[in-house]
């Protein structure tokens, strides 16, 4: 029997839907909707990741359990348990979306283990009230997409939201997987997500744009009180400090993403955790050749909004928006927009310290800002892969030769013989002081 350590508190203490029905509608002066996930066909375990089986107090051997693929599949519910999916609004492209919402995810509950609080999520199990057009299920391809790549995140040493398990479902859900207006059948499944909350940017804006600034503050002081503890809710210093510890969380994930090589896709306000993790793997993608420019985002390729080189910026104006929902429980522009100014500051300063250790520089020097930036834009002199080329350059050693070097790295080029003289002396002065420190 599935047991666990249940402790629901988003949906005991922020305000419901009254409509219990599921159809699309707006929801008002409400933080999220009772929804019971949809009954799959015939719900086979594709994967369950043990380190988070034990994570939520369960053991490896509970994968066994004859109710551990009705509950990690929406077929059967945790007794005790009221499933709900959020309301949240956002910004989509930057342009306002309005009310926006779990449109396919489903909130199981909350345990807590080990004095760790994990929300559980299907994604994929079905529609619910803020599903607007769309099915409200999920494919097989996408589904493992996230499931791995949640967790490759999480050993890469980027804050993300996790993954327990996934699931075939039994049933086949339409998809055009291509766009080109080709839709064909593909194998459904729910994916279970875990994370601490899944509390978004948009939750807070939805209430701010419809001017609930009750609800807005109750939010508000649900998130410092569960998750920035240390803080003090209903206050205007709390909420100053608040700001700027999801302002700082924010950053740091997102130099993660620049450190590992890793391109979101669809950096919407909607898709940015209030708890600085990495959430919603759309269409998202890791670079090969270093390119900044780049976006695995198909509806994104004319204007590269979300392309790699711009995801600090575009991080920077979700935290602006984030700011101007909660300015009026702040009522202080000043403070948030020096916040927000000392971004700036700390982008600089910790991506230049994070590239310190990718090159292996034990101390700052005040040249390195210009190495990095010689390096970077050696990398693009010709098509070099980006995870190669430093896996290869931890192998060099003190006192190596250029030609040494040049060797070395061969092997992260995509065409090694355009590799002419005039290359290698676009590179030779920025890089040969890499080793000779």
């Amino acid at each position: 029997m599935i047991q666990l350590n249940l402790n629901d508190t988003f949906n005991k203490e922020l305000p419901a839907d009254p409509v219990r029905e599921n159809y699309r509608r707006q929801v008002h002066q409400a933080c999220f909707s009772y929804v019971t996930p949809r009954v799959p066909s015939k719900p086979v375990i594709m994967h369950v990741s043990d380190e988070m089986l034990s994570a939520i107090g369960l053991d490896p051997q509970d994968r066994m359990d004859p109710d551990f693929a009705p509950i990690f599949s929406g077929a059967k519910l945790i007794a005790g348990t009221e499933p709900y999916a959020m309301c949240y609004g956002g910004h989509q492209f930057g342009h306002w979306a309005g009310q926006l919402g779990d449109g396919r995810a489903i909130n199981l509950g909350e345990v807590v283990h080990e004095g760790q609080r994990w929300a559980l999520q299907l994604k994929g199990a079905g529609e619910t009230p803020y599903a607007r057009s769309a099915d409200g299920l999920a494919v097989l391809r996408s589904s493992i997409r996230e499931h791995l790549c949640s967790e490759a995140m999480f050993h890469l040493g980027v804050p993300t939201t996790r993954s327990l398990s996934v699931m075939l479902t039994g049933d086949q859900v339409m998809r055009d997987m291509l766009y080109d207006g080709n839709a064909a059948y593909e194998k459904g499944a729910v994916v279970c997500r875990v994370a601490p909350s899944f509390i978004r940017f948009g939750n807070f804006q939805i209430f701010s744009a419809r001017s609930d600034e009750t609800n807005l503050r109750l939010l508000t002081d649900y998130t410092i009180r569960h998750f920035y503890p240390h803080l003090e809710p209903d206050k205007k210093e709390g909420y100053v400090q608040f700001f700027s510890e999801v302002v700082s969380r924010t950053l740091d994930m997102v130099i993660d993403w620049q450190r590992v090589g890793f391109v979101h896709g669809v950096m919407n306000t909607d898709n940015m955790s209030i708890l600085g993790l990495t959430i919603d793997y759309g269409p998202y993608g890791w670079l090969e050749g270093y390119e900044p420019d780049w976006t695995p985002n198909t509806t994104d390729k004319n204007t590269k909004r979300y392309q790699y080189g711009n995801q600090p910026g575009i991080a920077l104006w979700n935290l602006t928006q984030l700011a101007n929902a909660i300015f009026p429980l702040v009522n202080d522009q000043v403070a948030l927009q020096s916040i927000l100014d000392e971004y700036k500051n700390q982008f600089f300063i910790k991506y230049a310290a994070m590239m310190r250790r990718k090159l292996g520089l034990n101390k700052e020097e005040s040249s390195d800002v210009q190495l990095i930036a010689d390096l970077e834009n050696n990398l693009q002199s010709m098509e070099t892969d980006m995870t190669i080329f430093y896996r290869q350059l931890g192998q060099l050693e003190i006192g190596s030769s250029f030609e040494q070097f040049i060797r070395l790295i061969d092997k992260a080029f995509y065409q090694p013989s355009l590799l002419d003289d005039g290359v290698q002396k676009i590179g030779k002065p920025g890089l040969i002081t890499i080793w000779s420190d």
